[in-house]
C-alpha cells in the first residue's frame, strides 16, 4: 500500500493492533487515568505516597503548598481510584490503592533515563 518496502510486515503488526485495541470505554478510561496523574501537584503526591501511608499534613509537609490545595488534588486522585484513603482518629491517611500506580511511575521514570 505505502510502498515502503515492509507492506506485510506492517499489514500484520495493523491486523493484530485492531484485534487487540481496548473497547472505547476501557480507552476513555485509561486516557481519564492519565489526566489524573498528569498534574504536577498531583504527581508529587503520589511519588511522596510511593514511601508509604501519609496524613495530609505530612504530604503537604513533603511536597510544598497548603493543605487546602493538597487536600483537592487527593479528592481528585482518590475519585479516580488512585489513592484510598483511611480514617485514623481524627486524622485521614492516604496511600496509593495499588502496586500498580507504584509500577506507573517506575516505568514513567525508568522512560525518563531511557537511551534507545
Amino acid at each position: 500500500m505505502s510502498g515502503c518496502g515492509h507492506e506485510a510486515e506492517h499489514e500484520l503488526a495493523a491486523k493484530l493492533a485492531r484485534e487487540n485495541m481496548p473497547s472505547e470505554e476501557e480507552v476513555g478510561r485509561v486516557g481519564a487515568l492519565f489526566k489524573a496523574i498528569s498534574e504536577p501537584a498531583r504527581l508529587k503526591i503520589l511519588f511522596a505516597l510511593r514511601q508509604g501511608e501519609l496524613c495530609v499534613g505530612h504530604i503537604v509537609e513533603a511536597v510544598g503548598g497548603n493543605q487546602s490545595a493538597v487536600s483537592h488534588q487527593l479528592r481528585i486522585l482518590k475519585a479516580a481510584g488512585i489513592v484510598k484513603a483511611r480514617r485514623d482518629g481524627q486524622n485521614i491517611a492516604y496511600s496509593l490503592a495499588d502496586g500498580h500506580v507504584v509500577a506507573v511511575l517506575e516505568l514513567a521514570c525508568t522512560h525518563l533515563h531511557c537511551k534507545i
